[in-house]
């Protein structure tokens, strides 16, 4: 064989072992991504660990939130919209950025917590509150919010709550809407200092899924918030009525 002959085939060689390289570091990259991917979704449920901190009972007294405020003060309450995946503590940061790709307890991750406006007062006591949390395909942390633009499943779920250290709340759901994340109207909460009529009227207007439940100017009002999709600046925008649960009316 000649020179020529045996370089070729040298050469051959050696690109078949580099594409064989290549294939197989293709193929882990690919794995790894789709291994972060699952680890990222699992994550985003509140596991056995944390479900410890929830509230037996929808009251005031929460001594399991003050056992969570000792790992990390930042936690505010817990938030549960029945027949969801919605059922998470409820941290607030400094900004609306603290808790993008923060869990609970402070540390990265990409799921990021529920968490409460930084401009709203930590026990909901302002007029208009907002919750916001990542759109998980999964359904984890808000990936629900987004199915109550369908009919069915917004007739289906009417009901939440929200315990806070030393208040509880039912948190009646009555409309669902399609927005923008700078909609003025939705996301600026420190505006409405004189009654929520006007954020009930734009409501009312826009909605996607509407139910009466005899809303009024006065009402405390919450919202919860998540990206719509594949849409940038996309929101699914789930409002509801915040009335405290009084003593004696606890419930489990």
């Amino acid at each position: 064989m000649s020179l020529a002959a045996r370089l070729a085939r040298a050469g051959s060689a050696v690109v078949s072992a580099l594409a064989v390289v290549l294939m197989l570091g293709l193929l882990a990259f690919a794995g790894l991504a789709l291994w972060q991917d699952a680890a990222v979704s699992r994550g985003a449920f509140a596991g056995a660990e944390l479900l410890r901190y929830k509230p037996a009972v929808l009251s005031a007294a929460a001594p399991t939130l003050t056992e969570l405020q000792a790992v990390n003060p930042d936690v505010r309450g817990w938030l549960t919209v029945d027949g969801t995946h919605i059922d998470y503590p409820v941290v607030q940061g400094a900004t609306n950025m603290d808790y993008i790709n923060r869990d609970v307890y402070g540390v990265f991750s990409l799921s990021g917590a529920v968490f409460l406006d930084s401009r709203n007062a930590p026990d909901l006591t302002d007029a208009y509150s907002i919750f916001y949390g990542h759109h998980m395909e999964n359904g984890a942390m808000f990936g629900d919010v987004s199915k109550f633009a369908d009919a069915a499943y917004f007739d289906a779920h009417p009901d939440a709550s929200v315990v806070v250290p030393g208040a509880a709340y039912t948190l009646e759901l009555f409309a669902c809407l399609e927005a923008d994340a700078y909609d003025p109207v939705l996301y600026t909460p420190e505006q409405y200092t004189d009654g929520v009529q006007t954020l009930l009227d734009y409501a009312a207007a826009n909605a996607v899924q509407w139910r009466d439940i005899g809303a009024a100017a006065g009402d405390r009002l919450a919202a919860l918030s998540t990206c719509a999709g594949a849409e940038t600046n996309g929101r699914v925008v789930l409002l509801g009525r915040l009335c405290p649960v009084q003593e004696g009316d606890e419930s489990e």
